[in-house]
């Protein structure tokens, strides 16, 4: 049985699409790009500031679903400029310290959805 999770303390679908879907005991989320849930407007400043307005959506919709970044196994990194790995990837293991890592992947992609700099997916275990 598939349960649909929406919170409004993440971003709103912009498109045919939940903010995640959850399966047995697995989340999948969709990818989270910096909108502020609240003005629906791009995070200011550089990847790192976008980097960390992407992990606020990503914990609200997990803390929505009833599980957090413990349970996460799996993310998958969209960057605009692969350039940006380091800066994202300092904001990436802080949120992640003294976690079980997940695995990752980490691409740079032609464009995001309103021109981001990043968008992040997760899989978590409920």
């Amino acid at each position: 049985m598939r349960k649909q999770i929406a919170t409004d303390k993440a971003p709103a679908a912009i498109g045919p699409y939940e903010q995640a879907n959850i399966y047995g005991d697995i989340l999948f989320a969709s990818g989270q790009i910096p909108l502020i849930p609240e003005t629906g407007t791009m995070a200011e400043g550089g990847i790192r500031e976008q980097t960390e307005q992407v992990f606020r959506n990503i914990e609200a919709i997990l803390k929505e679903a009833g599980t957090s970044l413990d349970n996460v196994l799996k993310t998958t990194v969209f960057l605009k400029d692969i350039n940006d790995f380091a800066a994202m990837n300092e904001v990436y293991a802080a949120h992640f310290d003294g976690r079980k890592l997940p695995s990752r992947s980490a691409v740079q992609v032609g464009k995001l959805p309103k021109d981001a700099l990043v968008e992040i997916e997760v899989i978590a275990h409920m």
